[in-house]
This record gives C-alpha cells, structure tokens and sequence, in this order.
C-alpha cells in the first residue's frame, strides 16, 4: 500500500508583517481572512513554498534547484528552462508549468481562412507539484494594529507610512505522497526543510518572522485523508490545546502509532492524552523528526529492494 505524509505546523510567537509588498495609500497591509467568524491574518501557501526552495538552495545540501534566487538581481534565474524533475529536486516535489502560444506567422494564418482549418494551439509543459500546502492562518484574531513611522526624501521633505503588523502564532499545514516522486528518498529532505524555514512572511526585508516550528504533528500513514489540518488551537492566555485531534484519536479515526506530535505541544494536557493513547510524543523537534524520517527511509529501502 501507499504511504503518505501529512503534517500541521504550529509557528513560534512573533510579530508578522505583510509579505507581499502590497500596500493600500501608505499603509502596507497584510493579507486577512475570515477564519471562524473573525479576521484573521494570512500567509500565502506560495511565500511557504518559496521560502523552501531558497532553503534547498542556501542550506548546503547536495539538492540541486532549478528556479534560484538571485539576491543581487532580486530575480529568478533557471538553470534548465525545458524542466529536469530528476535531477532539481524543486521540479519533482513542487512542480512546474509553462504555456506557450500558438507559432503561426502571417502566411500560415492567411492561407488557412476560409478553407474550415481549426487555428492553432499553444503548448503547456506541465507537472503538478507533489507537495501540498496551505495557508498559513494565525492562531489569533487581527486586532488592528498599525505602526506609523516617517522617512526622510529630497530636498528636506518627509514621507508618513504605516504598516499593519501582527503579534501572533500561524499554523499551516502539509501533504505529500512519496511514490509519485522521481525519487523518493526526496520526502526526507521536504521534512528538513519544512522544520528549517526561517524567513517567510516580510516586508521589502525590514521584518522577520520565524517559521520553524514552535510545535508540529506529522503523520506517516496509509490513510488519504490527513484529518490534522489546523488542529492547533490557542486561547486567550496563550495556551495551546488539540482537542479535535484528541477526539479524533479517542474515536478511532487516526491511529496514535502513525502520529509524531513534537515542541511544546508535546508538554500540553493534550499532549499528555495523546501520549497515553499511544502517539509518539517527545518535547524535541529535530530528534522526533529524526526519528521518523529513519522509519520513512527504512520503508523505502525496503519498498525499493522488493
């Protein structure tokens, strides 16, 4: 049977700015949502996966990416414009597409009026990216908080601009099916980078927010349906629970030995009923993760040498 592996990451708590670059008058705003009959602020699933392609870029590791970041130009660069899902690990996991038009020249077009000749199409090279990923959604309400600052112009004259800022936690969450990657083995390195990812949400570089994980569940599973999307729920004082994902658990509907629940989650009254249950629950991300990743490459070797 197929494994899958789906994951909800809880962020540390910070303070988040637009990371867009949008703005409305001279305000910079950030992206909002209506989540549970409030509004809320947002991060967009693009600037996640972004901030992991620049990660297997920067981070030293053997992956090869196609689309790199120039920091000098502020641009893409492709390495491969024809696509190389074997050998950038970005074109396998996150996928790619490219549309071109129709190629007719005036000769072509004006011989084919008249005789019932079907125009031309275009081309789409194509690849649906394996990893999955939501949008980010902070934990509280957007209360309206905006800094108001000045800057200095030409000739003595100051500019007024305010940003919208947001001292919050974001959740998101993951899925992903290792058998329909070129290789593999490349799960192991989407579960590091996920858990490496530090800037995402910014402003023109002024601001930074951390987007490694404060807590995170992972589940490694036959099941297709990941049943732990935005599981995180935090209240007033800043406490964080998993109640659903306890019920679900409770009820049958997730299996506590495919669960891996890590970070200060893991020191919760519902962590400690998961624990019970029989999740694999520990306080350290980095060697939880280490350890299911050592589990998911067993598989897979096994799975290969059958």
């Amino acid at each position: 049977m197929t494994f899958h592996l789906f994951g909800n990451i809880l962020t540390g708590y910070g303070t988040a700015a637009n990371n867009r670059g949008e703005n409305e008058g001279n305000i910079t705003t950030l992206q909002k949502i209506l989540w549970k009959n409030e509004v809320h602020t947002t991060v967009s699933a693009e600037a996640i996966r972004w901030a992991l392609r620049y990660y297997w870029q920067t981070s030293g590791s053997s992956c090869k990416v196609n689309r790199r970041w120039n920091d000098e130009t502020n641009d893409n660069e492709w390495q491969e414009p024809n696509f190389d899902p074997d050998l950038y690990i970005d074109d396998d996991v996150l996928g790619f597409m490219r549309a071109e038009g129709a190629k007719v020249d005036a000769s072509d077009e004006s011989s084919s009026k008249g005789k019932g000749k079907k125009p031309a199409k275009g081309t789409t090279t194509a690849r649906r990216g394996v990893l999955e990923v939501t949008r980010a959604i902070s934990t509280r309400p957007y209360s309206g908080d905006i800094t108001f600052n000045a800057r200095s112009g030409q000739k003595g004259s100051t500019s007024l601009y305010g940003t919208e800022v947001h001292a919050t936690r974001y959740q998101y969450g993951f899925a992903m099916t290792p058998d329909r990657l070129y290789r593999k083995e490349r799960v192991i390195e989407v579960v590091r980078g996920l858990v490496s990812l530090g800037e995402v949400a910014g402003n023109h570089s002024r601001f930074l927010y951390d987007f490694s994980p404060d807590s995170i569940v992972l589940r490694w599973t036959h099941d297709f349906s990941p049943r732990l999307l935005y599981c995180f729920e935090e209240n007033l004082e800043g406490e964080i629970s998993m109640p659903d994902l306890v019920r679900r658990v409770q009820v049958g509907d997730i299996d506590p030995q495919e669960l891996w629940l890590a970070g200060a989650a893991a020191e919760t009254e519902d962590g400690e009923k998961l624990a019970e249950l029989g999740a694999h629950v520990s306080p350290g991300i980095k060697s939880t993760v280490d350890d299911l990743i050592a589990i998911i490459q067993g598989q897979i070797s096994s799975r290969e040498a059958a």
